[in-house]
């Protein structure tokens, strides 16, 4: 209730109020001084009494229908720019407001319009570079695989090669006790099993980057497709994929969104434990809308220790980015991870 009085049609009523108990003051003060003066017969303290009520009482219902009245249109006008603003924080820069009147507010609707327009033209300029350099990335693509390679034998080292060194020395220790302690032996057994499932998880994420970096000429709903259809075929998770053509993607952009995506797996793979994902790329309005998300555990995103560790998650930021897109992630222990990026068209 008291935030919908500091609303701009309750100052206009404050203000006119404020100038009702003025005029009241002065009346007053004018006729009780005439009064004192000269006394005149007409001008009696009970007439000056019941003018001053009747006066108020009026001034008072006028005070409130005119500011109600006045402050309609001021209110209006202030709602439309305040809808483009939101507008242009979404990223829909082709939003315009159109004011015919000729004072301070049409003027703050007209600098918003050319802050639209000179966004807009950002956008399109970095969409312009993002196309520029896919093409200068098709020529470093040599160069780009070895790195790939050696970034993906380092984790094959660090991972998947010590999971691998403990389930030998796991199986080992369980062969020597199988005889002497065959419940101990059943223990170790149920941890190889489960070292084994990670290194499997782990391997099949590594494996997941080993796809081509380009999508050789595929629409982006089928490259997904098949990403998405070999994966059915290695792990136990539920997909559901809902991608639409759309003609104004740029071969650049479907190459950074089939990037997002894969990488997006990879780390629901690697560390989501979950049992169902979600893809979904469809065309709203004059964007382009993706959202990928999954069941599983999900995590703090404002832990130092995620900030540190979460380059898959800075990357896809950046592809979205450069791309001229937006880039948001909500996420929440054991509640899942979801990923929203809005890209214009």
């Amino acid at each position: 209730m008291l935030k919908r009085l500091n609303t701009i049609r309750y100052a206009y009523i404050r203000s006119h109020l404020y100038s009702l108990f003025l005029t009241t003051v002065t009346l007053l003060a004018i006729l009780l001084s005439i009064h004192v003066l000269f006394q005149p017969n007409w001008l009696s303290a009970p007439s000056i009494f019941l003018f001053s009520l009747l006066y108020v009482f009026l001034a008072f219902i006028f005070s409130f229908y005119i500011g109600f009245k006045s402050s309609g249109d001021m209110k209006e006008r202030l709602d439309y720019l305040s809808v483009l603003i939101a507008q242009l924080a979404r990223g829909n820069y082709s939003s315009r407001v159109y004011d015919n009147d000729d004072d301070e507010i049409a003027r703050i609707g007209s600098e918003l319009n050319e802050l639209g327009e000179k966004m807009q033209s950002q956008v399109k300029s970095l969409q312009r570079l993002a196309d520029e350099k896919a093409e200068f990335a098709k020529t470093a693509h040599k160069a780009a695989t070895i790195e790939e390679r050696q970034r993906l034998a380092r984790d094959l080292h660090d991972a998947v090669s010590q999971q691998l060194f403990a389930l030998t020395m796991m199986s080992q220790a369980s062969l020597r006790l199988f005889d002497r302690n065959p419940e101990q032996a059943k223990e170790q057994m149920k941890d190889i099993s489960s070292t084994a499932l990670k290194a499997q998880t782990e391997m099949r994420a590594l494996l997941l980057h080993l796809r081509p970096v380009h999508l050789s000429g595929e629409p982006l709903r089928v490259g997904i497709q098949q990403l998405v259809d070999e994966l059915k075929q290695k792990c136990q998770i539920d997909f559901h994929i809902q991608i639409e053509e759309v003609d104004e993607l740029s071969e650049s952009k479907a190459e950074h969104l089939f990037r997002i995506v894969q990488e997006s797996l990879s780390n629901t793979l690697r560390h989501a434990d979950a049992s169902e994902v979600t893809v979904e790329i469809v065309k709203r309005s004059n964007e382009l809308f993706t959202h990928i998300a999954d069941n599983g555990k999900g995590f703090d995103i404002e832990s130092d220790q995620q900030k540190k560790t979460s380059y898959g998650l800075k990357t896809m930021k950046e592809r979205s980015e450069e791309i001229g897109g937006t880039f948001a992630i909500r996420s929440k222990q054991g509640e899942g991870t979801h990923i929203d990026i809005r890209i214009p068209l």
